[in-house]
């Protein structure tokens, strides 16, 4: 019977009381396609198993009915789900997006498809969006940070299923890693600065509470500064949340407190470090005659601001889709390398120089 003169029986009602069409099964495939059920499955399942005739013979068949076949069934059948998960703080950024389309583009490859849980860079809420996932039946996972609850490494072990944490990467780690030095990127940053000349600094980071990025960069910038004998005022440290409002309130508390004022800003974002540099152009100071500020991640807009932002480029769909073989290697059975290292590239533009020997009060 041809796919196309397939009637399907009508044997229950619409909520009108009319007769309603039955949902069409596999079976209705295999009758409209003139092959058995196994066929069918093995069509959806294992399509390489299919000659190619009778392959198309039962997809248009399928495309026929409108029939789909039941993923959870399929999952029960041959153990697999192809299903795989993957943790991020948030999508606000644009980091983090990238980082998730170059996942899901490399898992889409394979016909595994990307669940994406965000946990607004709550603990408990990443915790609560893993053990979910884990309901779920997902076959790998991929968590951005180390600092996480307790217990929540040892619940994926339990499950034996392969895990890779991102954007971070420590050679004594316990756990497999894709991600950057992020302690040595911000020493980096600070070198530069300090051999430009500035000896008084000032430091916009995201909360280094429970995330263990902010935590090193913060020890980065500091280590870098007691090289030269130097440390951060108290007053010249700001911790907040990672957008250009906060950069721009930062900026302005530390011009408002006592001299003498930093003279080289150091932004835990460009999102921060824009809106310093908006800040900083508000109160009347010149960027970079009067400041220095750098950022991190070389967003799309930091090149285009006026004037363009120096700051730290990190290929996050590098990152995105090197965490994707990890786990792919994984689930194939193979063993890859554990730790995987991302070079962060300093990318100097025009928002750093030398500090001016007339160091300017601003327009408070």
């Amino acid at each position: 019977m041809r796919p196309e003169k397939m009637r399907i029986r009508v044997d229950r009602l619409s909520p009108d009381g009319e007769k309603a069409p039955r949902v069409p099964r596999a079976q209705d495939v295999a009758a409209a396609a003139g092959i058995s059920t196994a066929t069918v499955s093995r069509t959806f399942n294992s399509p390489e198993k299919v000659a190619p005739a009778v392959r198309k013979r039962v997809l248009a068949a399928a495309a026929s009915l409108g029939w789909l076949p039941h993923a959870a069934g399929a999952a029960l059948a041959n153990g697999r789900t192809a299903i795989v998960g993957v943790v991020i703080p948030t999508l606000g950024q644009e980091v983090f997006a990238v980082q998730v389309e170059a996942m899901q583009a490399a898992f889409a490859e394979r016909g595994i498809t990307l669940l994406i849980g965000c946990s607004n860079y709550n603990p408990a809420a990443a915790q609560a969006q893993v053990r979910a996932m884990l309901a779920r039946g997902v076959e790998a996972l991929a968590i951005v940070g180390e600092t996480q609850e307790p217990g929540l490494f040892e619940m994926i072990q339990a499950r034996r299923i392969p895990y890779v944490v991102t954007y971070g990467y420590q050679p004594d780690s316990p756990h497999p890693c894709v991600g950057f030095d992020n302690h040595e990127a911000f020493r980096t940053i600070t070198r530069h600065l300090l051999a430009l000349g500035h000896q008084t600094f000032g430091l916009i980071l995201q909360p280094k509470a429970n995330n263990d990025r902010v935590a090193a960069r913060l020890d980065g910038v500091r280590q870098a500064l007691a090289e030269q004998g130097l440390g951060l005022r108290p007053q010249h440290l700001c911790e907040g949340h990672w957008e250009i409002g906060f950069g721009r309130k930062s900026l302005r508390a530390m011009f408002e407190g006592p001299r003498p004022h930093p003279t080289a800003v150091i932004c835990g974002t460009d999102l921060l470090a824009i809106g310093a540099l908006l800040e900083a152009r508000a109160m009347g100071l010149t960027v970079p005659r009067d400041l220095s500020i750098t950022g991190f991640d070389d967003i799309a807009f930091a090149a285009e601001i006026d004037p363009p932002l120096t700051t730290m480029r990190v290929d996050n769909a590098e990152i995105g889709r090197l965490a994707a073989q990890h786990l792919l290697a994984l689930l194939d059975g193979n063993v890859p390398a554990s730790k995987v290292a991302v070079t962060a590239q300093f990318v100097e533009r025009a928002t750093t120089a030398a500090p001016s020997s007339n160091h300017l009060s601003p327009r408070l």
